[in-house]
């Protein structure tokens, strides 16, 4: 699961992957919708991947909830940001059993939830097994073409280049159409 260029702005609904920067704002395209808007240095901007939940003991990374969520939910849609406070509570005790619920504001559960929800959509949550796994995939299809390239080719005869670099004239004058008619009176 990568995180990496999602962020979050205060005041406007929804995750936002970062596409491009320029000198005085960021181009940012929604994972909900896939508009494209600016975001400003004034806004306030949050990346996921900074972001982490308080527990008893020490604050664990929003990439480890969301995969310990995706685990249980086997990378489906989880609850609803909409159930009720007691519900999310609940599940996010199965999930997290040590978090600090005086830290942690429902609304802060809630938004969990309704991210989770948002990178599922947009095919964000994926696990890391999953993820080495392809990677291993490709890793052997490289070494696959670097083992064809190795084995020798036959090589392609070139004639008109040797003949090119072999044969150099001077280049011939042209005459132009205004000359000719000169050259005739």
């Amino acid at each position: 699961m990568d995180l990496s260029g999602v962020i979050s702005i205060s005041g406007k609904p929804g995750l936002f992957k970062v596409v491009a920067q320029s000198k005085n704002n960021i181009i940012v395209e929604s994972l909900i919708d896939n508009k494209r808007i600016p975001a400003y240095s004034t806004d306030r901007i949050s990346a996921l991947e900074d972001i982490s939940i308080y527990t008893y003991e020490e604050d664990v990374p929003l990439k480890q909830v969301y995969i310990s969520l995706a685990k249980k939910e086997d990378c489906k849609e989880g609850p609803s940001h909409k159930e009720s406070l007691n519900t999310l509570s609940a599940y996010l005790e199965e999930i997290l059993p040590n978090y600090d619920q005086d830290r942690v504001y429902p609304s802060d559960i809630k938004k969990l939830f309704q991210w989770y929800n948002i990178l599922q959509k947009a095919g964000l949550i994926t696990l890391e097994e999953e993820k080495e796994e392809k990677e291993e995939k490709k890793e052997v299809k490289a070494d696959k073409a670097e083992n064809k390239e190795e084995t020798p080719k036959k090589a392609a005869k070139k004639p008109a280049a040797k003949k090119a670099v072999a044969k150099k004239e001077p280049a011939k004058k042209v005459a132009s159409k205004k000359t000719a008619k000169k050259e005739e009176k």
